[in-house]
């Protein structure tokens, strides 16, 4: 899937749609309800574009995410700390190195649309993408399993007073 054609291709649509569009943040993390698109069985923005003005939206947040070297750094480090087989570590890593090559490109484009108090949310994002999010949500579990089991091995030493 082609992300950086698909943008642009997005932008003009917008445009000739009518619809006011504003460039901002993700929306994935706002505490109004959501409500998503379903991508993988429709996956022409056009579709949803059209649903929204047809139920009132004057209005299009336009989101668009590169990759970055951060991301992946991020991922390195929590790696870096974690005590996890040679081999289990020596694949993840090179998984993440891997990913480096998308450095700069689309991975995710988001659009939305407030109404009646819900977000309504078009969230595509590519293969590649997905497989760094698994990566970095398995590093956080591993992570925090890791805290729990340390927190319980000190169980003895700490008074509660």
């Amino acid at each position: 899937m082609n992300l950086e054609t698909l943008r642009t291709e997005i932008q003009d649509f917008l445009e000739t749609e009518g619809l006011a569009v504003f460039h901002g943040h993700s929306r994935a993390l706002d505490s109004e309800p959501m409500v998503y698109w379903d991508c993988r069985r429709y996956p022409d923005y056009k579709d949803f574009v059209k649903a929204g003005k047809a139920a009132g939206a004057k209005l299009m947040v336009f989101h668009q995410r590169e990759l970055s070297a951060d991301q992946i750094d991020e991922g390195l480090e929590q790696l870096e700390v974690l005590d996890i087989p040679r081999d289990e570590h020596r694949v993840l890593e090179r998984r993440l190195n891997e990913l480096r090559s998308y450095e700069g490109f689309t991975c995710a484009l988001e659009l939305s649309f407030d109404l009646g108090g819900r977000v309504y949310m078009f969230d595509l994002r590519t293969e590649w993408y997905e497989e760094l999010a698994e990566i970095l949500g398995d590093l956080h579990i591993m992570d925090v399993e890791s805290d729990e089991e340390d927190d319980e091995t000190m169980g003895g030493y700490f008074s509660k007073n």
